[in-house]
């Protein structure tokens, strides 16, 4: 008999990170799992907050506020020194406005064509998209457009409009956008070229008001209601969605960071009673070895 290695796969998988200092849901995101940002949402039903907080990896530390307070608004960035808040339900109407956070301050930059909140962005501060959310005319929940570190363009329209959607992307060319209300609660993913949206496949949990993370050929859906609310987590690999690790706490509308399906991070939320300071970092699927005898 010979004694031989075989690789064998494992599933990725969820570890308790540091809480935020103050627990709300409908909050945003961006950075990545050892460097992000949390920003906007709601407490206990209070109005919206402007509150931001910085994560380095082990801990949250409270910084500079939005300045204008939102809940159910859009975020992406490439670090907690670089972000961008977008969109959200400011007062007691979705509003257009969009900042850019610099490491120490949020500073207002040129506002989205169509005012939405619920809306996916993926991208970086200087080239990104965003997608579909909740907006008057309801036919708006299609619209799609994309930044350039300047000024907004509407492009072409999703083929599925809702919102409550989740997504991700690497730029304003390449972008992933899965999940939402259309009405029912939908699972169809969707990934921008630069010239037109392309249906793909279905998530295999349709979701609204989930966490999504990544690029185009390798993101992450977690959380969001089914519309019970779920800790079911899936990765994307530019082709298929495969069920992976849970979260340890189920949620919805949580802050979302990270680069790909193999780091993530997932903190706040909303729970099916108040809301979460939970933060989870997620760690891929890899490979162990198992050893196995053969004749010879």
């Amino acid at each position: 008999n010979v004694l031989k290695g075989q690789a064998a796969t494992t599933a990725g998988a969820w570890a308790t990170g540091g809480n935020l200092n103050t627990a709300r849901q409908q909050l945003a995101g961006g950075g990545i799992q050892d460097s992000a940002l949390a920003f906007g949402g709601e407490n206990s039903g209070t109005a919206q907050l402007g509150l931001t907080e910085s994560y380095d990896g082990t801990s949250w530390t409270e910084v500079a506020d939005l300045n204008t307070a939102r809940n159910y608004n859009g975020g992406t960035g490439t670090s907690n020194t670089a972000a961008l808040s977008v969109g959200g339900f400011a007062s007691s109407n979705p509003v257009a406005v969009v900042e850019l956070w610099g490491g120490s301050s949020w500073t207002e930059v040129a506002d989205l064509n169509t005012a939405r909140n619920g809306l996916a962005v993926g991208g970086t501060t200087t080239s990104s998209v965003a997608a579909g959310g909740d907006s008057s005319p309801t036919a708006a929940r299609a619209k799609a457009e994309t930044w350039n570190g300047s000024n907004w363009t509407e492009i072409t329209d999703l083929n599925s409009a809702r919102d409550g959607i989740a997504g991700a992307g690497a730029s304003n060319t390449s972008a992933i956008v899965f999940g939402g209300f259309t009405p029912p609660i939908s699972g169809v993913t969707e990934t921008w070229n630069g010239s037109s949206w392309t249906e793909v496949n279905d998530l295999n949990t349709a979701r609204v008001q989930a966490g999504g993370t990544g690029i185009v050929t390798s993101a992450l859906a977690f959380g969001g209601d089914t519309p019970s609310i779920t800790a079911n987590t899936e990765s994307w690999n530019g082709t298929n969605w495969t069920e992976t690790g849970n979260l340890s706490v189920a949620r919805k509308v949580l802050a979302s960071a990270g680069v790909n399906s193999t780091s993530a991070l997932a903190a706040g939320g909303g729970l099916p009673s108040p809301q979460t300071a939970a933060t989870e970092e997620f760690t891929g699927a890899g490979s162990g070895l198992t050893r196995t005898f053969t004749d010879s």
